[in-house]
């Protein structure tokens, strides 16, 4: 019944993924809420600049080099151990080394900034208003991300410990509060990046601050970072797990990522926005499935300490079942886009056919990608993952700007999904090798 009967760590799972539903339902409905009221603001360029300017900053992402995924396994094999020493050791030295980080790459890009154009980066033109507009948005938007990155080590931990939900439950209160402000911004003010920039970017990592230091005097209390905890050495086992990571992220931005920036170096800002219209509207597909998904990367890695791989099989068939019903939701969604679109942004407003498709196709395929990188991630076997999605990634960007050059936007998209489905195959191969004791060599590292 349901997913794998009455185990203690499926019931877990459950409670969780109930949550996330009602909690990230919410989240979904403000997200596309923000769409319509920022686009209206700024108006349709200015919106694709923003978007793109944001995607290109969340690129800083990858620069705890795997820290926070390392600490995600190496977090949840302590606590399963019920060494809780170690798991302060992990907590504090993660902190320590991502604060480094961080503001050696923080202290570099304000010294690049002031060379860099970024009117020529995002092709804007050459006004040179919004060109110092864009420089010093570029500071804000790129300094908040860097706070935002350290301070989302508490999210880490509260999935690492299976509670997923409240990690999203933040998420959804910095959405609800970036929903009302920027309201208030559209009432009292003209249309501005840097306003927006400003308001955005603040309350996120202002959410966290407070979310860390919370949970860091109740529940995690044996937990709290502290100067005595850190523990270099250990930074080997965070850093061996955490490499392997960080290269799956570097790549995972090349593949998801570099779309809007494409889009608006070949087409213009403008388009961008027409992209993200499709891809936020079927990625409600992808959030719904990885709210079922996601509590499980843990589960995985807890039930894979203790070799209980008849719970791993039963859901892993019951995640491959839930899919073909996402299959079947997408179909609906695609055939109903064009009155939904005009509805939500207005009528005003069209996204070709050919985008909404491939917007469906390249969720669905990473929907199922992402079945089998959890259960992997969760176990630690992430080599042919790293090897794979470095050759996807490369592969990637030329295949889009040729596709892009000879076809239009809908060429972009089509590299997406050639790439993604190119290997689509590797995880579900490697799971039934795990599975049948059968993985020699890069199949079980």
């Amino acid at each position: 019944m349901g997913f794998g009967g009455g185990h203690e760590r499926t019931i877990r799972a459950k409670k969780n993924i109930a949550a996330l539903f009602i909690i990230k339902g919410i989240n979904i409905v403000l997200g596309l809420a923000l769409v319509p009221l920022t686009m209206n603001y700024l108006n349709p360029t200015k919106y694709g600049i923003w978007i793109t300017l944001t995607s290109v900053v969340a690129w800083f992402g990858f620069f705890d080099i795997g820290l926070g995924n390392g600490l995600r396994n190496r977090f949840a094999e302590a606590i399963a151990k019920g060494n809780r020493g170690l798991a302060r050791t992990y907590v504090s030295t993660t902190y320590a080394m991502l604060i480094i980080i961080v503001g050696i790459v923080l202290v570099l890009f304000f010294i690049i900034n002031i060379f860099l154009n970024w009117g020529v980066i995002l092709n804007t033109g050459a006004d040179p208003v919004l060109k110092q507009e864009l420089s010093r948005l570029a500071i804000v938007v790129f300094t908040s991300f860097g706070m935002t990155l350290v301070l989302n080590l508490i999210l880490v931990i509260l999935i690492a410990d299976q509670r997923p939900a409240r990690s999203s439950l933040l998420d959804l209160i910095g959405k609800s509060l970036s929903l009302l402000f920027i309201y208030i911004l559209t009432r009292v003010t003209n249309s501005s990046l840097l306003s927006l920039g400003l308001v955005y970017c603040t309350i996120t990592p202002l959410v966290l601050a407070v979310s860390t230091i919370w949970h860091f005097n109740n529940k995690y209390r044996i937990y709290r970072p502290a100067f005595k905890s850190v523990d270099f050495v250990k930074a080997k086992d965070l850093f061996g797990l955490g490499f392997r990571f960080f290269v799956i992220q570097l790549t995972a931005i090349l593949l998801y990522q570099t779309n809007n920036m494409i889009i608006a170096q070949l087409f213009g800002p403008a388009l961008v926005t027409t992209y993200n219209v499709a891809f936020k509207y079927f990625s409600v597909l992808l959030i719904g499935f990885m709210i079922i998904v996601s509590p499980f990367w843990s589960a995985f890695t807890e039930a894979w300490q203790k070799q209980d791989v008849a719970w791993i099989a039963g859901i892993m068939n019951r995640l491959r079942n839930i899919w073909l019903l996402i299959v079947g939701c997408g179909v609906t969604m695609l055939v109903f886009s064009g009155p939904i679109y005009r509805v939500w942004i207005g009528n005003n407003f069209a996204v070709p056919f050919s985008i909404s498709l491939l917007s469906l196709g390249w969720m669905l395929i990473n929907a199922w990608n992402g079945i089998f990188s959890h259960f992997l991630n969760g176990v630690g076997k992430i080599r042919i993952q790293l090897y794979f999605g470095t050759f996807a990634a490369i592969v990637n960007i030329p295949l889009a700007l040729f596709l892009g050059k000879h076809i239009g936007i809908s060429g972009v998209l089509l590299a997406n999904v050639l790439v993604m489905l190119s290997v689509a195959w590797i995880g579900p191969i490697q799971y039934g090798r795990i599975m049948r004791k059968t993985a020699t060599g890069i199949w079980n590292q």
